[in-house]
């Protein structure tokens, strides 16, 4: 995709929805990295349901020591992989207070230190809760940064280092939400919703979804009206 093209397609992106945020519930950055730990292989939704009841107990890694691994269990058997991500959670929250003094660090390499915490991850974390402006690639930029033409990769690696390339400085705080939520909503995997998609006319994508036909018009029988 052309550079003229990138930018005007996260033009478009930030007119139509120029603060966007994320859909996961948190109150406190270690609600945040708890929630993002617990979404992978799931979806935001059944993760909010699971951390409902569990965020109102628990705010920081102390309180969630204090739950206990079978006490986290319980709250979100729900999601899948329940049990290692509970272990893990459980983990993560013992080196915060141990080394962090209860804190979520803001540097990467501490982040990817934690347990259950890869750079997606990291990546959520850094731009979510301290502002940076990180992309994290997870299934859905991975997809349209491919489909689109925006920035191939064979790895989600690949496309994170395409997009740092680029997308435009003005727009990189906001990008990961804005092709997250362009992936789930209308760049989706079975049918992407073409005719809606405002970047259509940039999009490389080459089998676009056709508009829906138009339902044929009613005959009348002769010599009715």
């Amino acid at each position: 995709m052309k550079r003229a093209d990138v930018e005007e397609f996260f033009r478009r992106l930030s007119a139509a929805d120029p603060a966007p945020q994320t859909e996961l519930a948190y109150g406190t950055v270690y609600q945040l990295l708890v929630a993002v730990v617990l979404s992978a292989q799931a979806t935001d939704v059944g993760v909010n349901k699971a951390t409902r009841l569990l965020f109102q107990q628990v705010d920081n890694p102390a309180a969630m020591l204090a739950l206990g691994e079978d006490g986290l269990k319980a709250h979100i058997k729900t999601i899948g992989l329940f049990n290692a991500k509970a272990k893990n959670v459980i983990a993560l929250s013992r080196l915060l207070v141990d080394l962090h003094g209860g804190e979520v660090p803001r540097d990467r390499a501490a982040l990817e230190a934690l347990p259950g915490v890869g750079r997606k991850t990291a990546n959520v974390v850094l731009n979510v809760a301290f502002g940076e402006p990180t992309i994290a690639v997870d299934t859905h930029i991975f997809r349209v940064g491919n489909r689109t033409g925006l920035a191939p990769g064979r790895t989600p690696l690949d496309v994170e280092k395409a997009l740092e390339r680029k997308v435009p400085k003005a727009y990189r705080l906001h990008a990961h939400h804005w092709l997250i939520l362009h992936g789930r909503y209308v760049c989706k995997a079975r049918k992407p919703d073409c005719p809606a998609c405002m970047v259509a006319d940039l999009c490389r994508y080459k089998l676009k979804t056709p508009p829906a036909a138009l339902p044929a018009p009613v005959q009348m029988p002769v010599g009715e009206s």
